[in-house]
């Protein structure tokens, strides 16, 4: 059995991206969870990190807000093709990106990263919210809404790219979930998509709802993990711009990331909408930091 200190070398990427949000502040997200010690906590396990940095993003001021249907979207994918460069030549170099957003926009250039390395792939979308909106179907048009169906190819023509492939997922599981909208539902039905609801967790709890979500990834070229910190419950994770009450407990968050870790399953992972304005004393960063410690083997003794 591998040990920490053979596991691949971290490749943290900052991408504060805020963009796609309706409310400003998550573009601080990546700056917060590196003061929350990140590289140290990561060390700690006896794991290499390099941090790359961040991808730049314009600032909503400065720019156009395009069609109000899928709100900067121009901009956004320039963001996320430059991150899925980034994520892409990680990979080439062995290591395991680990994303910081930023809205959570900037998973579809985490996934085309992966995408073009691996050809399409999997992803659990860990969230309160499906992300699962199309321009056709936004109640608000904000594009941190629509990344999952992007990346599902069911975006429509705008969020096709040359800086990676459409689709760059062809399986997805949502785990946490708790807020849909209409079309979110239709497009879960049109696409088969296994959604494990806060109900689901609550009923069987989080180790066999765990287990039947990583079924429905098994023998995926790539298996990402998207991490929106609003899947936890406001209790925990005040700092976030969409809060959702009744979300997961602060152990039952650790426990998913713990499994999807003994699993030896995931390949990246992004972590999203911290949003240090409307946090207290960083206390979404720092449980940010330590969920990114839970996926990638935090544990109290390591076995030999």
């Amino acid at each position: 059995m591998s040990t920490p200190e053979t596991q691949p070398t971290v490749a943290v990427i900052g991408a504060g991206l805020d963009l796609g949000a309706g409310r400003r502040g998550v573009d601080m997200g990546p700056s917060a969870i590196r003061y929350a010690e990140l590289a140290e906590r990561i060390r700690s396990l006896g794991r290499h990190v390099i941090d790359q940095g961040d991808v730049r993003a314009p600032v909503a001021e400065a720019i156009d807000v395009g069609d109000p249907s899928h709100r900067y979207l121009g901009p956004i994918m320039e963001v996320c093709s430059k991150l899925a460069d980034l994520v892409d030549a990680a990979v080439g170099e062995g290591q395991v990106p680990v994303v910081l957003g930023g809205d959570h926009a900037i998973a579809m250039g985490s996934l085309g990263g992966m995408a073009r390395r691996h050809g399409p792939g999997a992803v659990l979308w860990i969230d309160a919210h499906g992300d699962l909106n199309r321009p056709s179907t936004s109640p608000t048009g904000n594009v941190h809404g629509m990344p999952l169906a992007a990346a599902l190819g069911a975006a429509g023509d705008a969020f096709v790219t040359d800086g990676f492939p459409t689709p760059s997922v062809t399986r997805a599981v949502l785990v946490g979930v708790r807020s849909l909208d209409p079309g979110e539902r239709e497009l879960i039905d049109d696409l088969g998509i296994r959604v494990f609801t806060m109900t689901e967790i609550d009923r069987r709890g989080v180790e066999p709802v765990i287990e039947d979500a990583l079924t429905e990834v098994a023998g995926a070229s790539f298996v990402h993990v998207s991490l929106d910190l609003d899947v936890v419950d406001p209790m925990f994770a005040p700092g976030v711009g969409t809060p959702v009450p009744g979300g997961l407990s602060y152990r039952e968050a650790h426990l998913a990331l713990e499994l999807l870790a003994e699993s030896g399953e995931i390949d990246s992972l992004d972590v999203v909408e911290v949003n240090p304005i409307l946090d207290r004393e960083n206390q979404t960063a720092k449980l940010a930091v330590e969920l990114v410690a839970s996926a990638l083997g935090k544990r109290i003794i390591y076995s030999s």
